[in-house]
């Protein structure tokens, strides 16, 4: 069911990767990101896959769960891999029929591309598995903060994005909830084809809508009440501080793109 998806829930825990600085997650999973696309070989995919995996059993969590967090992109994982698979350029054809072939190639690179998607999902759901909302936000607007001289609302970026982020286990129950009400009147979606899979589900996109509009404006009413002005003259129980396990996790993570970069570039360069 919808409820099995695990994107934007917090997993609490007393971790290691728990009590990291929400700047340090953040930076790191950016780099590691970054760090993905200087993937070539099968040997640069494993380090990476093995830091992943490194990372999940530090953190505590359970692997059921990181998991479920593929759930909402396998979809988006296969047509990514089957797109590379018939258009990618090659001499070596392995598959032909009539106006579509596969190569050797762009098997290559669609088996490549949906590992990276993977990857990418696997590290960003640790980040939010293992940092709560209200501390993903100190730490989203205090790493964009100093773009506050340009004129960037960094306080009022990071709760948008939070609040986002919050709410999509939210409407995901929601959505279950009204699937089975409808179910249990007759609605029927799950036969058809996929033209009629998609008529059946207006229904249930106009009660959706309106029980996020009202979640909205709930929400608003709410930090209303309490006074909410934004980030001006903000004060916090906990402020952010570095410590030494901050900077060791980040060098790590540096030290793993430096090295799959030098994998990748080090040949053409003499190293």
């Amino acid at each position: 069911m919808l409820t099995d998806i695990t994107l934007g829930q917090y997993f609490p825990g007393n971790s290691l990767i728990h009590r990291l600085d929400p700047r340090t997650k953040i930076l790191a999973t950016f780099i590691y990101i970054v760090a993905i696309f200087f993937a070539d070989t099968p040997l640069s995919y494993g380090i990476l896959s093995a830091f992943a995996a490194v990372v999940i059993m530090i953190s505590r969590l359970p692997w059921l769960l990181v998991l479920k967090s593929l759930k909402p992109i396998w979809i988006i994982v296969i047509i990514t891999m089957l797109i590379h698979m018939f258009t990618a350029p090659g001499e070596h054809i392995v598959f032909a029929w009539k106006y579509f072939s596969v190569t050797q190639e762009g098997l290559d690179l669609g088996m490549k591309m949906a590992v990276r998607l993977v990857l990418l999902l696997l590290f960003s759901s640790v980040l939010t598995f293992t940092t709560s909302p209200i501390v993903l936000t100190d730490g989203i607007e205090n790493l964009l903060r100093p773009f506050k001289c340009v004129g960037v609302p960094a306080h009022e970026l990071a709760m948008m994005m939070t609040i986002a982020l919050r709410f999509i286990p939210t409407l995901l129950e929601e959505t279950d909830r009204i699937m089975k009400a409808q179910t249990a009147r007759g609605a029927d979606f799950g036969s058809g084809n996929m033209v009629e899979r998609m008529k059946n589900m207006l229904p249930l996109l106009v009660p959706l809508f309106i029980s996020a509009f009202r979640r909205a404006e709930e929400l608003a009413i709410a930090m209303e009440a309490r006074c909410y002005r934004g980030g001006e003259g903000r004060t916090r129980m906990h402020e952010l501080s570095f410590t030494g396990k901050d900077y060791v996790s980040l060098i790590l993570v540096i030290l793993l793109a430096v090295g799959l970069a030098v994998l990748r570039w080090g040949k053409l360069c003499g190293l």
